[in-house]
């Protein structure tokens, strides 16, 4: 009878434990917010977990990626735009320097202009970026990485933007001016050739920069629907849902509090007995 009754309180005193810990657990999930506390707890969840959040760690490097990509593709295209507007320029002014009646006074202050134009396209040519680099890459062009499956170049080299014919923009503009000053029509008709092929070249590689600011623009918002959804899925798995806890806490107590009370009215009876 004694040793019955004594494996009986050692089962409820060892059921009641466990219940405390239970709610210990269910304190801790609450208090914290998260349903996961340790990898045991859930391990199918705290795996997928641990690989979101590697997922989330790289989106955030490649954001800051597009990012840049799109600030450098904007710099680019606004510098493009001016050094088109040179271009424009200097062939206004070749083909005014064409005129074979003008006087020296004039073919020299047109080749000044032109000197002048030739001059700034050297310094659009060399532009720094927002990171303290060359925005034209002297070399090959910089090759970004902006998702899992996307590296490529935002912005194209310095010579694939500057250089035709073998020589560069700036360098087009100054043998018109050399061509308007000797009066050589020759030269002066092919520097005009010369600066129509560096205006094509340059609106070809600007057309390219605004493909690759719509592509940055469309991975954007892709990384701005996979975080919202990461994040989600991530919540869903070690988030805790305060609702049913709060529930769960408070049935946890109950049965507790229930078995705490019978446990004693028990043992007390049992006590009894064995007293009688």
């Amino acid at each position: 009878m004694i040793n019955a009754t004594g494996n009986r309180m050692t089962r409820e005193i060892a059921r009641q434990s466990w219940l405390a810990q239970d709610i210990a657990q269910t304190q801790i999930q609450v208090s914290t917010g998260k349903r996961l506390q340790r990898a045991s707890d859930d391990p199918v969840a705290a795996n997928r977990v641990s690989t979101l959040q590697t997922v989330q760690a790289n989106g955030v490097a490649w954001k800051a990626n597009v990012d840049l990509g799109v600030t450098l593709t904007a710099q680019a295209d606004s510098v493009l735009q001016s050094a088109t507007d040179l271009l424009v320029r200097a062939r206004e002014l070749t083909v005014a320097g064409a005129n074979q009646t003008l006087a020296p006074a004039d073919r020299n202050a047109i080749a000044t202009e032109l000197s002048a134009l030739a001059y700034e396209l050297d310094g659009l040519a060399s532009t720094s970026s927002t990171l303290g680099e060359p925005l034209f890459a002297t070399g090959a062009p910089r090759m970004i990485r902006f998702d899992s499956d996307a590296l490529f170049a935002p912005v194209p080299s310095r010579a694939a933007l500057f250089d035709s014919g073998g020589q560069s923009a700036a360098q087009h503009v100054r043998d018109a001016a050399s061509a308007i000053s000797s009066g050589n029509a020759a030269s002066i008709g092919s520097s005009m050739t010369a600066l129509d092929g560096a205006i094509d070249q340059i609106a070809t590689a600007q057309a390219q920069i605004g493909i690759n600011a719509t592509r940055l623009e469309r991975l954007t918002e892709l990384q701005a629907e996979r975080k919202i959804a990461n994040k989600a899925e991530r919540s869903a798995l070690e988030d805790t849902d305060l609702t049913s806890a709060i529930a769960k806490l408070n049935a946890q107590t109950i049965t507790l509090e229930a078995a705490q009370a019978a446990f004693a009215r028990i043992n007390r009876r049992t006590l009894f007995d064995i007293l009688g």
